[in-house]
């Protein structure tokens, strides 16, 4: 999320005079961000949550970092090189380091952010700032998970890891986490896995470094481009179809949002009642409690309506263009469910 000062007032012009970096801050997180992520990466790919680690499990997680710094800084720079392309005062990017915590979900990073220290002059420069990031990141998702697909090692791999892997008892009693498909994960592995070849359920994708990166890479996207408010979908929203239509689709998206987030409270609910698990409707499986928050989020932080900005400039067709694709990179990329678990 990035955050873009309006002012709708605000008359332009381009002889803002610029605010210095602070290189050291920004170094600094950046180096943090690559400890972080090489060590979210070791905990990933071996499934081994505590050190110490050998050598060779921190080049497995070199490899995820260098996918997720890849994806993250593609998506800030794609947003810092379109506000200077407009004259628009900005940020270099400040990266987010998550230190992994053992049984905790986090990919080392809650990604970067750039602020603009300068209004937006125009609904095409908002348009072009706010689909840059998205645009870009997407462009380095698919080349992680292509390079991840062309290299999916064999089935020793997986069995280096998890020696029972194909033994009866493999997991009894523990607890599977399984991230969700995509429509563009599903294409992949349409198109780059034959049926003799071994792949990874999504039970085990985040064993493989470039899989798990780029489909957090999907993930991110995904959430960063839900039409609402200042998230980048919100920005592209609104300079397409205006004020009353894009915060009716922020609405729209809340909605589908809240509702999916409460079917997996129903879901809990109903557990915690007695309902046999195999007893309840299947419908209230398509849940994930973490919309439910990123709802809140939207609603009481970010909020749905987006701030007015000056002028009526409307876009041309190739920005309309590349603003829907914007929403295709949406839809291939969203899954209902990103992640879920069951005891085995």
């Amino acid at each position: 999320m990035d955050e873009l000062p309006i002012n709708e007032n605000y008359i332009p012009h381009y002889d803002i005079k610029r605010k210095k970096n602070n290189y050291i801050l920004h170094a600094g997180l950046f180096v943090f961000t690559v400890i972080t992520t090489i060590f979210a990466g070791v905990q990933w790919t071996t499934g081994i949550m505590t050190g110490p680690y050998e050598f060779t499990m921190l080049q497995s997680g070199l490899l995820y970092a260098a996918g997720i710094i890849f994806i993250i800084s593609c998506h800030e720079f794609g947003h810092y090189f379109a506000a200077r392309y407009h004259k628009v005062d900005a940020t270099l990017p400040f990266y987010i380091p998550f230190p992994p915590i053992p049984l905790f979900l986090n990919f080392g990073t809650m990604g970067a952010v750039i602020r603009t220290r300068s209004p937006i002059p125009s609904k095409k420069a908002m348009f072009d700032i706010g689909i840059a990031g998205p645009l870009a990141g997407f462009a380095a998702c698919l080349i992680v998970l292509i390079v991840g697909f062309v290299n999916v090692p064999g089935v020793n791999y997986l069995l280096a890891i998890h020696p029972d892997y194909f033994s009866h008892d493999f997991g009894k009693g523990g607890f599977e986490l399984i991230f969700g498909n995509t429509i563009l994960f599903s294409f992949f592995k349409l198109i780059f896995v034959s049926k003799a070849q071994f792949f990874p359920p999504m039970t085990e994708i985040y064993h493989y470094p470039l899989l798990c990166a780029g489909w957090f890479g999907m993930f991110i996207t995904a959430m960063n481009m839900i039409p609402a408010g200042q998230l980048d979908g919100g920005h592209v929203s609104y300079t397409m179809f205006g004020e009353k239509k894009s915060y009716n689709i922020a609405l729209i998206a809340f909605g589908i949002l809240f509702i999916s987030g409460f079917l997996q409270v129903l879901q809990v609910i109903l557990m915690l009642v007695g309902f046999n698990p195999s007893s309840i409707p299947h419908f209230l499986e398509l849940g994930w409690l973490g919309w439910l928050l990123w709802a809140f989020i939207l609603f009481f932080v970010i909020k749905l309506k987006h701030p007015p900005i000056y002028g009526d400039d409307k876009l041309n067709p190739f920005r309309m263009f590349l603003g829907y694709l914007s929403y295709f990179i949406l839809i291939i990329s969203f899954s209902p469910v990103p992640f879920s678990g069951t005891g085995i």
